[in-house]
């Protein structure tokens, strides 16, 4: 692979990977070219799509660039969306779901800073289910996200508000735990932590 091909390629992730539109000047400043050449490579890229009927088409937003999906597949990208919006909250989800209850608003690199791995993939699954949202942006470098949680958080997990959120344990009662197998909850009230960690159904929701 060239290194004008090996760039193409770069652009392309990026642009995946950003979700969001992306300026570009961002996107020069990352691959380290000037502007000039990344604006050809993104038409490069366009019609690239456009050539081989691609199911992905780059469009151009308030002069930012995005990568999204072709309208005429929009009926299976909606079933799809449907489908992972209806599936069980993995481990890594319910944990990152935590953090941003817990901390009311967080950004993302907050987020991945306490569990130590990429969780893009986590939130953009709690943010497809209504779980949280964003909350606008922070003003320093870069205007980074800012998640919190919904009303629809709480109608799932039954809480009034994020007050009745139960206390996080301290860490002496963590240490305890470790030591104490017989343990299963660092919560006071055990059921009311089981309630609260176990999300209900839309319908049960909708009933109460």
């Amino acid at each position: 692979m060239n290194k004008t091909d090996n760039l193409l390629s770069a652009l392309e992730a990026l642009l995946f990977a950003a979700g969001d539109p992306v300026e570009a000047a961002k996107l020069a400043e990352v691959l380290d070219v000037d502007i000039e050449s990344v604006t050809k490579m993104l038409s490069h890229l366009s019609a690239m799509y456009d050539e081989r009927e691609s199911g992905l088409m780059l469009i151009k937003v308030d002069n930012k660039y995005q990568l999204c999906t072709r309208e005429e597949h929009s009926d299976y990208v909606r079933k799809l969306l449907e489908i992972k919006k209806n599936t069980p909250l993995s481990n890594a989800a319910l944990e990152v779901l935590a953090i941003i209850a817990y901390n009311r608003t967080v950004t993302r690199s907050f987020i991945e800073r306490i569990r130590g791995v990429d969780c893009s993939g986590s939130i953009a699954s709690l943010v497809q289910k209504g779980l949280i949202e964003e909350k606008g942006r922070l003003d320093l470098p870069g205007r980074p996200l800012i998640y919190g949680t919904t009303d629809r958080f709480l109608r799932c997990f039954s809480l009034n508000s994020l007050e009745d959120l139960p206390d996080l344990p301290k860490t002496e009662d963590v240490e305890k735990l470790n030591e104490n197998e017989s343990q299963t909850s660092l919560f006071d009230d055990e059921e009311k932590a089981n309630a609260v960690l176990t999300p209900i159904t839309d319908d049960e929701s909708e009933e109460g």
